[in-house]
This record gives C-alpha cells, sequence and structure tokens, in this order.
C-alpha cells in the first residue's frame, strides 16, 4: 500500500510536466519514505504506524487531487471526488468494523447468510478502496492526458466499467 501510493504521489506531482523529465529529487524523498516506513514498521510491528503513514501519503494525494479539480480541470470534479467518496465509503466501513466486530459477528449468526454477506465491513473495504483507486487512476490518466495534448474519453465496457480511450489533439 505504501509503495503503490507514492507512485500515485509522485504521478499526481508530475503530472504536469514534459514528457521525459524525471524529478529526482522528489523520486528520492518518496523512495526514502518508503524504506523509511518499510524498516520501522519491520522492526516495532504495530499496525497504527502503517495505517498513519498510508493516511499522510492518501491525505497528500487528495489535497493534490482538489487543487487539480478546483484550478486545472474543474469538469474532472465528478470522476475526483467519486473515487475520493467510494475510498472515504470504504475507510468509513472498515472503521466500523475494526470498532464493533463482535458485535457485527454476534449479529450475522442472528441473520440470513446474505445479510451477514452484506454487513462483511472489511470486505466492503477492499472492494470500494479498490474500486476508489481505480477510479483516481483514470483519474490520473486523464489529468496526464489533457496535459500532453491528447484528447481522452471515458467510454464504459458492457455499459458500467469506465475506461479511458486516447486520441491525439493534432497530428504529430
Amino acid at each position: 500500500m505504501i509503495y503503490s501510493c507514492c507512485i500515485f504521489v509522485y504521478c499526481m506531482f508530475e503530472c504536469f510536466k514534459m514528457k521525459n523529465s524525471v524529478n529526482y529529487h522528489l523520486l528520492f524523498i518518496l523512495v526514502l519514505f518508503s524504506l523509511i516506513v518499510t524498516t520501522v514498521y519491520l522492526k516495532v510491528k504495530e499496525p497504527v504506524f502503517h495505517q498513519v503513514m498510508y493516511g499522510m501519503l492518501v491525505f497528500t494525494l487528495v489535497l493534490r487531487s482538489i487543487y487539480i479539480v478546483t484550478w486545472v480541470y474543474p469538469w474532472l470534479r465528478g470522476l475526483g471526488y467519486t473515487s475520493l467518496g467510494l475510498f472515504l465509503l470504504g475507510f468509513l466501513l472498515w472503521n466500523i468494523d475494526n470498532i464493533f466486530c463482535d458485535s457485527l459477528r454476534n449479529f450475522r449468526k442472528k441473520m440470513p447468510p446474505i445479510i451477514g454477506v452484506a454487513t462483511q465491513f472489511h470486505a466492503w473495504w477492499h472492494i470500494l478502496t479498490g474500486l476508489g483507486s481505480y477510479l483516481h487512476i483514470l483519474f490520473s490518466l486523464y489529468t496526464r492526458t489533457l496535459y500532453l495534448k491528447y484528447r481522452p474519453k471515458v467510454k464504459f465496457l458492457f455499459g458500467i466499467w469506465p475506461v479511458i480511450l486516447f486520441e491525439p489533439l493534432r497530428k504529430h
């Protein structure tokens, strides 16, 4: 989670750069951050430490995304806020599951199986954050390709699954 989120952070801060340029300073900071988090976590084995470090990266992504949809590409608000909303809903359900795990487990034993499945909030965390992350990847791709003078289009496979297709704005 830390490493993939660092890649997201790099992409979101470099989305307005020219082709073939590398920000070695940011790259070094993110690699160092990842290695420090990994080393500390392996030594202390405290999940809260990992969660706080991951939260810092997500918070950085949220701030950068809000900047982009507020000042650069306001028409991407729907995609940006949908990805954020799904991620936060998953986070909320995961915390409910952590706090009320025993109560939810007892509740599931008394309910029909379909209710039990629907109240597996840790599973919903994975589904919703996965979907939110996927939409954020689309948001990142859309932002980058607009800057590179392509005309990205969101299409829906099978009527439900969003993908991005790219057309150059001008012939090279």
